[in-house]
C-alpha cells in the first residue's frame, strides 16, 4: 500500500473559506491540499450561490429598466424581449471564468486540488473518495473543516425538480413562472424572488415571522418591505407552511397563521423554499476525532480550533454570520494561527448586503439590539431623496442611518437602504474597525456628487447638523 501523501494543512471544502485558506497557506509556505467534491472549485458561492444569483440580479434589473425606465431617460428601445436561455448562458460563462480563476490561483500558490469527497478517519488522516469510487489517504499536521452549508429543508414539503426547489433550483428554472411562491423572507428568498418578479412572475412571499429579513434593523426592514411591495411583491407574514401537494398544474401549499387559525391554500407554478441554511457535516467522520456538532449542526471552536488537536473549523460550519466574506476572514485567521502568526475576526464588523434594488447593507448593531441592551445612543438619518446623485439618477428610495454611542460618539452601527449600498458599507466597516466616531465620518470630505454623501450627512445628523435635508 502506497504511503499517504503528507501535508502541513489539508482543507476539506473548496468554497470561499476553503480556497482562501488554501491560497493563504501556500503564500505562507505551508504544503497545502484542498479537497473538493464538486467538479469545479468555489463552493456554493461561486457555483450555485452568490455569483450566479448576482449575474441574474444584474441582468434582470437591466431588463426591467429597459422596459420601464429607459424611455424616461430619452432612450427609446421598444419592448425588450427576454431570452432566458441567453441570460442563463451568460451566467454560466461568468461562473465558469471565476471557478477557473481559483484553479489558476491554486497553481500560482502551489496548492494541490484533490478531487473527491473528504472524510476524516482519525487524527491527522483524511480519506478521499474520488468520483470513480477509488480512495486515497492524505496525512495532515492540520485539518481545516470548510465544508460550508446546504439549504434547510422544510418539514412536510418535499423538493421536486422544477416545482418545489431550493436556491440552486431557483437559479436555473427553464421558464419564468406565472406565480412563484417563496417560503422565507430572508436575503436569499427576496433576491431570487426579485429576479423572477422582474422577468414577469407574480411573486408571493410567505414568512413565519411577523417581519421580513430577520437580523436587519427593523426600521430599515419596514421601509424595505414597502419598497418591495411597491414593486409588485406580496407578503404573507406570520404564516407557516404545513404541506405541499404537486400536480401537473403546479403546487398547492397549505398555509396556516403562525399564531393559530384556519388554514388556506396557495397555488403557484413553482415554490422556492428559502428558510435558511444548515452546516454541511454529513459523512465527515468528525466522530473519529471526538468532534461533535451541536443540535443545529454547528461545530464549536476556540479561535477556530475544535476540541480535537490539529482540527480547525471555519465558515458556515461554525458560529458567526453564514456569509462568504466571513468565511474568507475565518480562513485567513485560521491559517495564520496555524503558521504561528496572530489571527482574529471581529464578527461585529462583518457587513451584510441584500443585492436587490434598492440594495440594503448594514454593519454593527441595529437599533433593536441597542435598545434591548440598554445602550444609550444617538442616531442620524439621511434620505436618498435629498442626495443629488441619487436624484439625478432617479434612484431616490431609501436612506442612510448612523448609530453612535451617546457618550463617546463611537459608531455602533450603520444601515443603508439605497443605490449601491453594498459598496458604501465598506466605509462604515473601516471607520468602525478604527474605533471611529460619527464626527470623524461627518468631517471627512466626500466627493460630490456621490451617493456616499448620504452616509456623511447621516453622520452629521447624529449631532443634529445635517445640511442637505
Amino acid at each position: 500500500m502506497a504511503e499517504a501523501a503528507s501535508y502541513d494543512v489539508v482543507i476539506i471544502g473548496g468554497g470561499p473559506g476553503g480556497y482562501n485558506a488554501a491560497i493563504r497557506a501556500g503564500q505562507l509556505g505551508l504544503k497545502a491540499a484542498c479537497i473538493e467534491m464538486r467538479d469545479t472549485l468555489g463552493g456554493t458561492c461561486l457555483n450555485v450561490g452568490c455569483m450566479p444569483s448576482k449575474a441574474l440580479l444584474h441582468a434582470s434589473e437591466l431588463y426591467e429598466m429597459a422596459g420601464k425606465d429607459f424611455a424616461d431617460l430619452g432612450i427609446e428601445v421598444g419592448s425588450p424581449k427576454l431570452n432566458l436561455g441567453q441570460m442563463m448562458s451568460q451566467k454560466a460563462d461568468s461562473v465558469g471564468a471565476l471557478t477557473k480563476g481559483i484553479e489558476f490561483l491554486f497553481k500560482k500558490n502551489k496548492v494541490e486540488w484533490v478531487k473527491g469527497r473528504g472524510r476524516i478517519t482519525g487524527p491527522g488522516a483524511v480519506e478521499v473518495t474520488a468520483a470513480d469510487g477509488s480512495t486515497s489517504t492524505l496525512s495532515a499536521k492540520n485539518i481545516v473543516i470548510a465544508t460550508g452549508s446546504e439549504p434547510t429543508p422544510l418539514p412536510g414539503v418535499t423538493f421536486e425538480d422544477g416545482k418545489v426547489v431550493d436556491s440552486t433550483g431557483a437559479l436555473s428554472l427553464p421558464a419564468v413562472p406565472r406565480h412563484l411562491i417563496v417560503v422565507g423572507a430572508g436575503i436569499i428568498g427576496l433576491e431570487l424572488g426579485s429576479v423572477w418578479r422582474r422577468l414577469g412572475a407574480q411573486v408571493t412571499v410567505v414568512e413565519y415571522l411577523d417581519r421580513i429579513t430577520p437580523g436587519m434593523d427593523s426600521d430599515v426592514a419596514k421601509a424595505f418591505q414597502r419598497a418591495l411591495t411597491k414593486q409588485g411583491m406580496s407578503f404573507k407574514l406570520g404564516s407557516k407552511v404545513t404541506g405541499a401537494k404537486t400536480s401537473k398544474d403546479g403546487v398547492e401549499l397549505t398555509v396556516e397563521p403562525a399564531a393559530g387559525g384556519a388554514a388556506e391554500t396557495l397555488k403557484g407554478d413553482v415554490v422556492l423554499v428559502a428558510i435558511g441554511r444548515r452546516p454541511y457535516t454529513e459523512g465527515l467522520g468528525l466522530e473519529t476525532v471526538g468532534v461533535e456538532p451541536d443540535k443545529r449542526g454547528f461545530v464549536a471552536n476556540d479561535h477556530f480550533r475544535t476540541n480535537a488537536g490539529g482540527v480547525w473549523v471555519i465558515g458556515d460550519v461554525t458560529h458567526g454570520p453564514m456569509l462568504a466574506h466571513k468565511a474568507e476572514e475565518d480562513a485567513v485567521a485560521a491559517i495564520e494561527l496555524i503558521a504561528g502568526k496572530a489571527g482574529h475576526v471581529d464578527y461585529n464588523l462583518v457587513p451584510s448586503v441584500v443585492y436587490t434594488a434598492p440594495e440594503v447593507a448594514w454593519v454593527g448593531q441595529t437599533e433593536d439590539q441597542l435598545k434591548e441592551a440598554g445602550v444609550a445612543y444617538r442616531s442620524g438619518k439621511f434620505p436618498f431623496s435629498a442626495n443629488s446623485r441619487a436624484k439625478i439618477n432617479h434612484e431616490t428610495e431609501g436612506f442612510a442611518k448612523v448609530l453612535a454611542d451617546a457618550t463617546t460618539d463611537r459608531i455602533l452601527g450603520v444601515h443603508i437602504m439605497g443605490p449601491q449600498a453594498g459598496e458604501m458599507i465598506g466605509e462604515a466597516c473601516v471607520a468602525m474597525a478604527f474605533g471611529g466616531s460619527s464626527e470623524d465620518v461627518a468631517r471627512i470630505c466626500h466627493p460630490h456628487p456621490t451617493r456616499s454623501e448620504a452616509v456623511k450627512q447621516a453622520a452629521m445628523g447624529v449631532d443634529n447638523w445635517t445640511m442637505q435635508a
